[in-house]
């Protein structure tokens, strides 16, 4: 079917060629007193599909004519059309945006008819950087909405990788609970040792602080510095000075890389009423257990990053994939106040 390139869309007049189109897919907009304007992605697509032939003053264009034409109007144009394709082929309804988002994906087997679109897309390159802090907006943005944020990531060799992004608000049945007393720590290196079965009991039982070393319990300096802030623990250095819980976080701030950064997280989740320990051998800089570490796995893998950070593309994937392949979900938290939990799953539209 015939259609004229108008600057930043394509015009087809013959209102039943218009309306043959629309039906069968959804494609364009309607025009008023007949004929159907298409925006150029949805132009390249049917090009590209062989169902419209495109003059630009009289003269038949290429498909790679209105692809290079459209990239010089649309900035990144080649990625969403990208994206936008794999969608169509998939059998959704596919709408550009813009704004915040690329396209707008409907229902599979609904049209704008029928339905209210269900995703929002932003369409990236593997190379792009992502902004956590532009991201957690377009996720509160999504989420507002009603809808879902996904990114479709095209690689350098054109294939796609989607990924669900939402926000999450982690919790557990294990809510810390206070003691009247406190028991005693003595630092050794970088640990703390609690002796005797009545201390260990104290933060063993309930809140599953610490690991077992023989009948002597180790602990973390992370966990000293909240259970020192909780008023639960009281260390003593080899020297016989008694801590505090500052001293305490000095020597993890200058021992251990974001060690601020950590405890933000390991204390927000331990308020939540969830037992934390490491992720070191995940990759992560948490394990985080909704119940008893003895009778459940892990349910997530957190990472704590900061309020304004970037990340790459392949580090995400190396992180969602390895979450993936131990059956947890991995949760980025983001130091703001309050504390954000991001999630980024790996989605098949």
């Amino acid at each position: 079917m015939p259609g004229e390139l108008r600057e930043d869309s394509v015009v087809i007049e013959d209102q039943k060629e218009g309306t043959q189109i629309y039906n069968k897919g959804n494609f364009g907009y309607p025009m008023r007193g007949g004929g159907l304007e298409l925006d150029l992605i949805e132009a390249t697509f049917l090009m590209e599909c062989e169902r419209l032939q495109v003059l630009k003053g009289g003269m038949i264009m290429s498909f790679r004519d209105i692809f290079n034409y459209s990239s010089t109007q649309y900035e990144k144009f080649d990625t969403t059309y990208l994206v936008y394709r794999d969608m169509r082929n998939r059998g959704f309804v596919v709408r550009a945006e813009s704004g915040h988002f690329d396209l707008s994906v409907f229902p599979r087997g609904h049209t704008m008819s029928d339905s209210r679109p269900r995703y929002l897309v932003r369409a990236v390159s593997e190379r792009d950087i992502l902004d956590l802090d532009m991201f957690s907006k377009e996720v509160a943005l999504t989420e507002s909405k009603g809808k879902k944020l996904l990114y479709g990531v095209v690689d350098e060799e054109g294939d796609l990788t989607y990924y669900h992004m939402s926000t999450k608000d982690p919790g557990g049945n294990l809510p810390h609970s206070s003691s009247k007393r406190a028991a005693e720590g003595w630092l050794i290196g970088e640990r703390v040792l609690v002796f005797g079965e009545d201390q260990i009991e104290h933060l063993r039982g309930g809140g599953f602080y610490g690991k077992m070393m023989g009948n002597v319990l180790q602990l973390s300096l992370i966990e000293c510095c909240f259970l020192m802030e909780m008023g639960d623990l009281e260390v003593t250095r080899q020297t016989g000075e008694r801590m505090s819980a500052e001293e305490m976080a000095d020597i993890g701030t200058r021992t251990q890389e974001e060690f601020d950064l950590r405890l933000g997280a390991f204390r927000d989740l331990r308020r939540r009423g969830m037992v934390v320990k490491t992720g070191f051998k995940y990759g992560a800089h948490f394990r985080v257990y909704a119940g008893s570490p003895d009778e459940d796995h892990a349910k997530y893998l957190v990472h704590s990053v900061p309020k304004e950070k970037e990340m790459m593309w392949p580090e995400i994937s190396r992180t969602v994939r390895l979450s993936g392949g131990v059956k947890k979900e991995i949760l980025f938290c983001r130091a703001s106040e309050p504390m954000e939990y991001l999630e980024f799953k790996w989605f098949r539209p």
